[in-house]
């Protein structure tokens, strides 16, 4: 999707690189790319035993016990 948007944006600034859609069409390149860097950042948060238990809640492993 950051591919797409970058042709877009250097289709949209062609000669004038200046124009109020060249910079809107950057930016939107510049937000895409910071929301894959924080989804990146996210995932890697995440234990990847949490996304097993999701799905299989029942299962030994994932079992929660009080004390």
């Amino acid at each position: 999707m950051i591919e797409k948007k970058v042709i877009e944006a250097k289709e949209v600034c062609g000669e004038d690189e200046r124009s109020d859609e060249c910079k809107v069409a950057w930016d939107e390149v510049e937000e895409i790319s910071q929301a894959k860097a924080d989804l990146r950042l996210k995932l890697e948060k995440q234990d990847p035993l949490e996304f097993f238990c999701q799905d299989n809640p029942e299962t030994d492993e994932c079992r929660l016990y009080e004390d």
